[in-house]
């Protein structure tokens, strides 16, 4: 797995996991168009969606935006939702005025509609979350009946690594690194879950699992990342989910 600009440094007792409204402009800076976001994981959520032409899609955690602008340029309605304020002004700044963006935490019930969505996005988002019981039951409320949850989470076997010799794989456990990038340093925090877990999960919520996807870089990334994809075809990151409601 190539460097995600990571720290072997112990967090900081003091320090807020996850506040992105601290770090919002340096993080979307990082991950424009760096190889893991915009060469890995945006890409492969828009290779999972497909032809989304005219499709009402949520995007949960949709941050400054780049993936709603992706889906609307694609023919799509989009919706967008985050719980950093400020993430959501860079998202106003990208997309526009007319942008229906909401600020919304899926810890929480969501402000939308039964059945008012035919897909949903959540690209690593649900590894920020101890318990998915709450959330996906109203992700699947949502969606149409039919609908597509296209989901990323941080991939169990990577995670693993990251814990070290001696962690428990089936465990779902909490994680964290200080991430440092564009001059801040950043406490991370994640729940690790083991894959079984994962698709229980999804199974016990109403969902069919379509795909699982673990997929290579996009095409162009080997020429502007040289040095970390080497002479890799593919590297242990993300784990990819395409969702059915049933």
């Amino acid at each position: 797995m190539p460097a995600v600009s990571e720290s072997s440094a112990e967090p900081s007792d003091r320090a807020v996991a996850n506040d992105y409204d601290r770090f919002a402009e340096a993080y979307t800076a990082e991950t424009e168009a760096n190889l893991i976001n915009g060469y890995y994981a945006r890409p492969a959520i828009l290779d999972l969606a497909g032809d989304v032409a005219g499709r009402r899609i949520l995007d949960v955690g949709c941050g400054s935006g780049p993936l709603f602008a992706a889906l609307r340029e694609r023919g799509a309605t989009v919706t967008g939702m985050d719980s950093s304020a400020k993430m959501l002004k860079l998202a106003r700044q990208r997309l526009g005025a007319s942008a229906a963006l909401h600020l919304a935490d899926l810890g929480n019930p969501l402000p939308f509609a039964n059945d008012a969505f035919d897909d949903v996005i959540a690209s690593l988002v649900l590894h920020y979350l101890q318990d998915w019981t709450a959330p996906l039951a109203e992700l699947r409320r949502v969606l149409t009946p039919g609908g597509r949850l296209i989901a990323s989470v941080d991939h169990p076997f990577a995670s693993q690594l990251q814990a070290g010799p001696g962690a428990d794989y089936f465990a779902t456990r909490k994680w964290s690194f200080e991430w440092t990038f564009g001059g801040h340093s950043a406490l991370m925090s994640f729940w690790h879950r083991p894959l079984h877990v994962m698709t229980d999960a999804f199974t016990t919520a109403g969902f069919r699992i379509a795909v699982i996807s673990e997929p290579p870089p996009a095409p162009g990334a080997r020429e502007l990342f040289p040095d970390e994809l080497a002479d890799k075809s593919a590297f242990l990151c993300f784990l990819f989910f395409v969702l059915e409601a049933v």
